[in-house]
């Protein structure tokens, strides 16, 4: 079974966007074919589940670091200079307002 598994881990990043549905479905077929023993299916099938998620889990990863290199390389202002401008700007219209107001002598 471990060649076998082998084989289906070399389909690399094809394991990312299969269904559960059609990974049962190809086990299942070699199970038809006599290419695996009915028992050694359902470990396979969720090994090669579990393999799945990881490359998954790994390519969000990539994929989220690369799109916040991106973002710092264009100075595109984070969520917490977006707040910090926010802020300065409440605080400024504060000033203005206190300087408009009307004083009494």
């Amino acid at each position: 079974m471990s060649d076998l598994f082998k084989k289906a881990i070399s389909l690399g990043l094809g394991l990312t966007v299969v269904s559960k549905e059609k990974v049962e479905k190809i086990v299942d077929d070699l199970v038809k074919r006599g290419e695996l023993a009915p028992q050694e299916s359902k470990e396979l099938v969720n090994r090669l589940i579990e393999r799945g998620e990881e490359e998954q889990s790994q390519i969000k990863a990539v994929v989220y670091e690369q799109v916040k290199r991106v973002l710092s390389e264009l100075e595109v202002p984070s969520e917490n200079d977006i707040a910090s401008l926010e802020q300065r700007i409440a605080a400024l219209e504060l000033k203005v307002a206190e300087l408009e107001a009307p004083r009494s002598e």
